[in-house]
């Protein structure tokens, strides 16, 4: 057991600072995300959903446009291409399944 201010925050892409626990079938990674940071398109096997705790966020996924605003929630498939633009200061949960082994 551990608490979550006892994990270090690592910057995984610039702007992007996230907390990340990991189990045996999925990763729940805590963001941090600076407003203006910008994540690339890409696409990962793991299905991920994401929760925006606070701020905006906008996400392109499998080329249709979300703004994201506190207490949303989505579902992005396995290997659905996605991008994002902080529009503000951020704070986003992401679970992951199965586990982002690339984030231990």
């Amino acid at each position: 057991m551990q608490h979550l201010d006892e994990i270090p925050a690592r910057e995984i892409r610039p702007g992007f600072f996230g907390k990340m626990v990991h189990g045996d079938s999925g990763t729940v990674s805590f963001w941090e995300i600076r407003k203006g940071s910008v994540l690339i398109e890409h696409r990962h096997v793991q299905e991920q959903t994401t929760y925006l705790v606070e701020g905006e966020l906008e996400m392109v996924i499998g080329g249709e446009s979300y703004l994201l605003t506190p207490g949303m929630v989505h579902v992005i498939p396995s290997n659905v291409p996605h991008s994002a633009l902080a529009r503000t200061d951020v704070r986003v949960i992401d679970f992951f399944a199965p586990a982002r082994d690339d984030y231990r």
